[in-house]
């Protein structure tokens, strides 16, 4: 197979930055990247030996002398991508001329090629012959922790050639590029998708615990309930946990749904790497998730049942207080009448004996409702 060779002795590359929009610049910078067809980094990868730098030329030579991905349904030799190891390039599809150039790719099938080149940020995975291609969720490096926006990546992987797609900076694939530099170089460019899905659902599960602190604060709100407590504040709390698990639910079901859909035919030399390892993972996540979100709910119910407990409480005291006035509301409504011969109309004493009797009429009702064990 004619290709660009596969040089493990040329230099070394050199060290990765520390932040994916740092590295995506500093590649940018260097001669082996191309700004006009998107290239971010081109690698070349030997098992055994460390990674090396391919410039853009290099990266053009290797994709025009690839042959075409074979799409017959048999897998490529045992071992034969171990031999002679794997390219991964990755590109910014953000430009119209990065996607045409990407969409140019003749090794790859119409399909996969449209793959890369999109712009909507459906899921999917499918497998075609040796090639396995298709999109996946990942985290935007541009949000914050507390509201992280959720983009997609494209890939097409062969058994010797890796290209990833994004529009936006992809943590997890700076993450899985930096693994790739610090250790062994893996026998299959599938273990770096394997990986990308692995830092992914990593990031699911920190999104997860700051979720399930939220939840620990609300919980201990609600478990010291009194008087003072703020009702608002607690549901402030869970409110915004209920609504990032279930945008984090919609992100992720989709994948777990791919990974387990039986139509699904990885070739054999991915089988391992794609879906086994990265469906538990995947799995793991969505089941950590689902229970986050039954515990967000059985606060709510817990919420709901101490907010109708304070109403109750507060509507008890409004009808005492109603109960006890009746008698004085009584009295004052009877000696307010214009009538002739009004009792108490006359002597200095008059308004402290009609004081005196609403008093005794609230005591008298106050007896009553005690007797009647009503208070």
């Amino acid at each position: 197979m004619p290709s660009v060779p596969l040089r493990p002795e040329r230099s070394r590359m050199s060290p990765m930055p520390d932040t994916i929009a740092q590295t995506e610049i500093s590649l940018v910078d260097t001669p082996v990247t191309d700004a006009a067809d998107g290239l971010v980094w081109a690698v070349s990868c030997v098992p055994g030996h460390r990674p090396v730098q391919l410039s853009a030329h290099e990266a053009t030579l290797h994709l025009n002398d690839h042959p075409p991905a074979r799409l017959d349904g048999e897998d490529a030799a045992p071992g034969a991508a171990a031999d002679r190891g794997w390219v991964w390039l990755h590109y910014d599809v953000v430009h119209t001329a990065s996607r045409a150039r990407v969409e140019a790719i003749g090794c790859l099938p119409e399909e996969a090629r449209a793959t890369l080149g999109g712009t909507d940020r459906g899921t999917r995975l499918e497998a075609d012959g040796e090639l396995v291609y298709g999109a996946l969720p990942g985290f935007d490096d541009s949000m914050s922790d507390d509201d992280t926006n959720v983009s997609a990546w494209r890939f097409a992987v062969l058994p010797d050639l890796l290209i990833t797609t994004r529009r936006h900076p992809v943590p997890a694939l700076g993450a899985a590029y930096r693994w790739l530099q610090r250790g062994d170089t893996p026998r299959t460019p599938a273990e770096i998708v394997d990986r990308t899905l692995l830092e992914f659902a990593d990031t699911v599960r920190r999104n997860i615990a700051m979720l399930d602190d939220q939840l620990d604060r609300a919980e201990d709100l609600l478990l010291t309930l009194d008087q003072h407590t703020d009702f608002g504040r607690i549901s402030g709390l869970i409110g915004k946990v209920r609504r990032r698990s279930t945008e984090l639910r919609r992100v992720i079901s989709p994948v777990d749904r791919i990974f387990h859909s039986e139509d699904l035919e990885l070739p054999e030399w991915a089988e391992d790497d794609i879906r086994d390892r990265s469906q538990r993972q995947i799995h793991a996540a969505l089941d950590d998730l689902l229970a986050l979100q039954d515990r967000a709910r059985s606060l709510q119910d817990e919420l709901a049942s101490g907010q109708a407990e304070e109403t109750n409480r507060r509507l008890y005291t409004v009808s005492v207080v109603t109960t006890l006035m009746l008698p004085a509301t009584f009295v004052t409504g009877f000696f307010g009448m214009n009538t002739g011969g009004m009792f108490l109309a006359t002597g200095a004493m008059g308004t402290v004996e009609a004081g005196g009797v609403c008093f005794l009429f609230m005591v008298i009702t106050w007896l009553l409702l005690k007797f009647a064990k009503l208070l």
